[in-house]
């Protein structure tokens, strides 16, 4: 039989590859339901990770998932909830493979 070389972080059954970023996303985001809402949209998307507020105002992002997932996500954090007002979102890539114990998408 053939013997399929898999790279790390991708499923053998020919899915996407998991990625993770990290996101920081200023402007109005706090008392604004972002976190809640970022929940939400993470979860529909199938992705793994956290949303917390940051003590200088702004709220940090952990995504984890396909790179499609993650751009869907990323068009949400720049609009943010109804209520808010993002001025700035800055994101940088981490390796999947160091987050593989999150299992859901949290806010804290």
């Amino acid at each position: 039989g053939q013997v399929t070389v898999v790279s790390r972080g991708q499923a053998a059954m020919g899915e996407a590859p998991v990625e993770a970023r990290r996101y920081r996303v200023t402007g109005r985001v706090q008392g604004v339901f972002f976190r809640a809402s970022t929940a939400r949209v993470a979860d529909s998307l199938g992705l793994r990770g956290h949303a917390r507020n940051l003590p200088d105002g702004s709220v940090e992002v952990l995504a984890i998932g396909t790179a499609a997932a993650l751009a869907q996500l990323e068009e949400f954090l720049r609009r943010g909830p109804p209520r808010a007002q993002v001025s700035g979102l800055e994101q940088r890539a981490e390796d999947a493979s160091d987050h593989a114990g999150v299992a859901d998408f949290r806010t804290g």
